[in-house]
């Protein structure tokens, strides 16, 4: 297998190169669902974890960012960042058939305490791996492309997440229900066969080509100083570091309290996410296409205020006795998170890359990411421990309407152990948007132009929609009709 870079690439070998990147990010999905979000924490309750080891097993992923230094080492050792992503990917898939063997094999030894530092180990080489790979795309993939690129890949990704998560919801529930001793079985062949399709997508990278660059073999921790230095880089730096705090102090334990709190079943939990993933879907290309078109920073501006409004809606969430008004508020959280989550990670990423230097790209990118994985990374554990804080506390704020008939008392809410974090959580973030307007990026346009533009697109497309155009024609047909008769 030959995986020296090129020192040229052709428009063909780019082209081939990035549907075989979507390749490698459908496989990648496929096993990121298998092993993650709820059904990881699913596992952990089973195995009898408590709220602590639930925000390591969330923080592992950032955690882990920490040690991307090793991938820059590797880098400018061998100058060839595809055989340190392909390698370090293999290594990161291995863990994942060893977790999933030990339930099948070994019930009796599988714990909690044995599971987290094999996931810290496939977390690990990952992470090398996704150092070297974000360097590999930023030479691969055309500047011009890069939000529109992303955004592809990524409704690609988004909609295979859908459809398995539901499949899977289903069969586990399904399990629960009528054979509950096999449920630490089922998570050990879901996780050898998300060992599998990692091994897949570690394979569709080696057949990707790599631009031959040169890194310079300077003292490596200087020339990590050295985005630090760049004013615009490290103002983008305190801004992205406070926003993954503050959502990523709430984020990892949605599940938790849907699980724990409203007894909630995977079915229902994963459907709910999937209505997130449906509306990420539904505008992730839109939100692509103006950022190339206009900038990144402005549309965070536009997604962070409404994902602040969504950590408040939680904050409500279980207040009401019976379960319908609950999954109708979760159902409105879940479509905006969706719709907000798709700008902010997609521009997110796509600022990063934008600002880093095409000549030092792995520095600022390694820096970012070192940076933000300490913020990220410590802030599942503080909401953990904030949780255990929290139990047995509560804050209820009522409102009583009497009259000489009838007295009415209205619940407002009830803040308790996981709502004290949602609404923590939102403080924070409301915080951290104030500092992205010291962020500058070339292209930048005024927020509230955007949103007038983007509305006038969204109602143009509605408007092409053959059902939507008919019922806009017919509701001006009606009103033109009422107004001729009556004025």
């Amino acid at each position: 297998m030959d995986l020296k870079p090129s020192q040229s690439l052709t428009e063909t070998d780019v082209s081939r190169g990035l549907k075989l990147v979507i390749g490698d990010g459908l496989a990648s999905e496929a096993m990121t669902t298998l092993t993650g979000g709820a059904f990881v924490v699913a596992m952990a309750i089973l195995l009898g974890a408590n709220n602590l080891q639930l925000g390591l097993i969330a923080a592992l992923p950032t955690l882990v960012n920490l040690f991307q230094l090793i991938s820059i080492w590797l880098v400018r050792r061998f100058n060839n960042r595809r055989i340190v992503t392909v390698t370090c990917a293999f290594l990161a898939r291995f863990p994942l058939i060893i977790i999933g063997i030990f339930p099948l094999l070994w019930p009796e030894w599988t714990t909690i305490e044995l599971i987290i530092p094999i996931l810290f180990f496939y977390y690990f080489s990952g992470a090398i791996a996704g150092a070297s790979w974000n360097s590999w795309m930023k030479d691969l993939v055309p500047g011009n492309q890069l939000g529109a690129y992303f955004a592809k890949r990524s409704s690609y990704m988004q909609t295979l997440n859908a459809v398995l998560s539901l499949l899977l919801a289903l069969g586990i529930d399904y399990i629960r229900d009528h054979q509950p001793s096999m449920e630490l079985n089922v998570y050990g062949w879901m996780f050898i066969a998300a060992g599998i399709f990692g091994l897949c997508g570690a394979i569709f990278l080696s057949k990707t080509p790599e631009p031959q660059v040169y890194m310079t073999k300077e003292n490596i921790f200087r020339l990590l100083r050295g985005p630090l230095k760049d004013s615009n880089f490290r103002r983008l730096l305190i801004f992205n570091s406070a926003w993954v705090f503050a959502v990523n102090i709430a984020a990892p334990f949605f599940t938790v309290f849907m699980m724990k709190s409203m007894g909630l079943g995977l079915s229902y939990i994963i459907g709910l996410t999937i209505l997130s993933q449906v509306s990420s879907i539904l505008t992730i290309r839109l939100w692509g296409m103006f950022a190339d078109r206009y900038s990144n920073k402005t549309i965070i501006a536009i997604g962070a205020p409404l994902y602040i409004l969504c950590l408040v809606g939680w904050c409500f969430v279980g207040i009401y006795s019976q379960l319908w008004p609950n999954l109708v508020l979760l159902t409105c959280i879940h479509i905006v998170m969706g719709f907000a989550n798709a700008g902010i990670n997609l521009s997110l990423t796509n600022i990063g890359l934008k600002l880093a230097p095409q000549s030092d790209a792995i520095y600022y990118l390694a820096t970012k990411n070192i940076v933000t994985a300490v913020f990220s990374s410590l802030a599942p554990l503080a909401g953990g421990y904030l949780a255990d804080y929290f139990t047995g506390r509560h804050l209820k704020i009522d409102a009583e309407w009497g009259s000489p008939n009838w007295t009415k008392a209205f619940h407002l809410v009830e803040l308790h152990e996981w709502n004290f974090l949602f609404a923590f959580g939102a403080l924070l973030a409301l915080i951290a948007v104030n500092r992205l307007s010291r962020v500058k990026e070339t292209g930048e346009v005024e927020k509230d132009m955007v949103v007038r533009i983007m509305r006038s697109t969204i109602r143009h497309n509605l408007k092409q929609s053959f059902l939507i155009g008919n019922l806009m024609t017919g509701y001006s047909t009606i009103k033109n009709v009422f107004r001729r008769k009556f004025f």
